[in-house]
């Protein structure tokens, strides 16, 4: 079977297409046709910086697939499922035609999209999901959003929505600005200076905005260097947040897709074999909605 693979450090044309063994489905696993996934800047993160004890590697942390084998309850043969896997701690890559998963980690696909678009659920919606559990906001409560035209930004941007929060966005483009507001935020900006004092912010882009959180608020973010001593002090939770994979997690996110409480956004696609220019495409940014990889 085929698989994206990395043999060095390095840009994109580092990865390989190669075969590799099928997977041994172990006690407790289930055993998946990749059907799409999706490029997140860890994959590229990882591509260049990850230690050469560590490879070869198959990269890949979002998958939406068909179920071949499982002994679970919840699961069986044909079933469209989706799943994350921390590849960067685990070594369970997702760019490969067939990849054995523990069952708590896979979920029912959205039944109202394809394949593709669920494919690009997974690891932005958890860490949407997940940071929006940690700052613990009430409906009417203010949520800044950075990078809210983004995949993780703009999921987030509209959880909150759902939940009656008064979501704010920043994003880096003016031609942006009504794309965020139609994820449902209230209030979009541009500009880091026309920023008001929230009950929280949740920086998805490392940009660091510590004036726009109230004293005693939350201020979650994707760069753990985006911290300061100062706004530490200045708040009950300040810090980086690390995406955990969690099926259940993952089954309330496709329900809320099948809801119309998330709408999900495909920039572009590529076939496995061009996996050099998907990794290009996906570097340069400024698109709304993520780069998937079709098998």
């Amino acid at each position: 079977m085929r698989a994206v693979q990395l043999d060095r450090p390095g840009g994109p044309d580092a990865l390989t297409v190669r075969d590799i063994p099928v997977p041994t489905r172990a006690d407790g696993e289930i055993l998946i046709r990749t059907v799409a996934s999706s490029i997140n800047p860890v994959d590229w993160k990882t591509r260049t910086m990850v230690g050469a004890d560590r490879l070869p590697m198959t990269l890949g942390w979002d998958l939406a697939g068909v179920v071949l084998a499982s002994d679970h309850p919840g699961f069986g043969t044909g079933d469209r499922v989706i799943a994350m896997s921390a590849q960067f701690a685990t070594g369970r890559g997702t760019w490969t035609d067939i990849v054995s998963l523990p069952a708590d980690l896979v979920a029912a696909a959205p039944a109202t999209v394809s394949l593709p678009e669920a494919a690009t659920l997974p690891l932005a919606g958890l860490t949407a999901l997940q940071v929006l559990n940690r700052l613990r906001l009430t409906p009417g409560q203010t949520l800044l959003v950075t990078g809210a035209a983004g995949a993780v930004g703009g999921l987030a941007v509209q959880l909150a929505a759902h939940e009656g929060i008064v979501v704010h966005g920043l994003v880096s483009r003016p031609e942006h600005l009504d794309a965020v507001r139609q994820l449902g935020a209230d209030e979009v900006t541009d500009q880091t200076g026309a920023l008001g004092r929230y009950d929280a912010v949740f920086d998805t882009a490392g940009v660091h905005v510590p004036h726009a959180v109230k004293d005693g608020g939350r201020y979650i973010t994707v760069g753990a260097d985006a911290v300061t001593d100062e706004l530490a002090e200045r708040t009950i939770d300040a810090g980086p947040n690390y995406v955990e994979q969690d099926g259940a997690g993952l089954t309330r996110l496709a329900a809320l897709v099948d809801a119309g409480g998330l709408r999900l956004r495909i920039g572009t696609h590529y076939p496995i074999h061009q996996i050099h220019h998907a990794h290009r495409r996906a570097e340069r940014g400024g698109m709304l909605g993520k780069v998937v990889l079709t098998f």
